[in-house]
């Protein structure tokens, strides 16, 4: 696994920025190691798979996880307001960096990560290849 820094500024789009960024350094298959910062408005997905919430104000990223491909990002966020409240969700376009995101990023050179239709599910689910010619399939 090659690991890489980012560092995102303020007003950046913390979703948005991720999906340039594996884009750019061709991130076929990765994930978030870490991440820490603030921002000042969150967009998320909840559990029920359909509501959208926005909060505004300031926050602090509690945990940023997930898997990061050419294609899509599958990203969860907790978060937390200035009384301590921890918050979270699916990631989505709208959460703005505040003072700063400090992101760590694995990238598995041996694996590809793309979404297909899952009819059971009703999403687009993680479809795991090889990268190494001759071998694919689901791991």
């Amino acid at each position: 696994m090659e690991t890489y820094a980012i560092r995102l500024n303020p007003g950046d789009d913390l979703k948005t920025k991720l999906i340039e960024y594996t884009q750019e350094y061709d991130v076929k298959a990765g994930c978030v190691l870490t991440c820490v910062g603030s921002l000042d408005d969150v967009t998320i997905r909840v559990a029920d798979g359909k509501t959208i919430k926005k909060y505004k104000g300031q926050y602090e990223i509690v945990s940023l996880v997930g898997t990061l491909g050419l294609d899509d990002v599958h990203i969860h966020m907790s978060f937390s307001d200035i009384n301590g409240n921890v918050y979270g969700g699916h990631l989505k376009e709208g959460c703005k960096i505040h003072t700063t995101a400090e992101i760590v990023i694995g990238k598995l050179e041996h694996l590809v990560f793309t979404r297909e239709y899952d009819e059971q599910t009703g999403y687009n689910e993680l479809k795991i290849s090889s990268n190494y010619s001759g071998n694919s399939g689901n791991y």
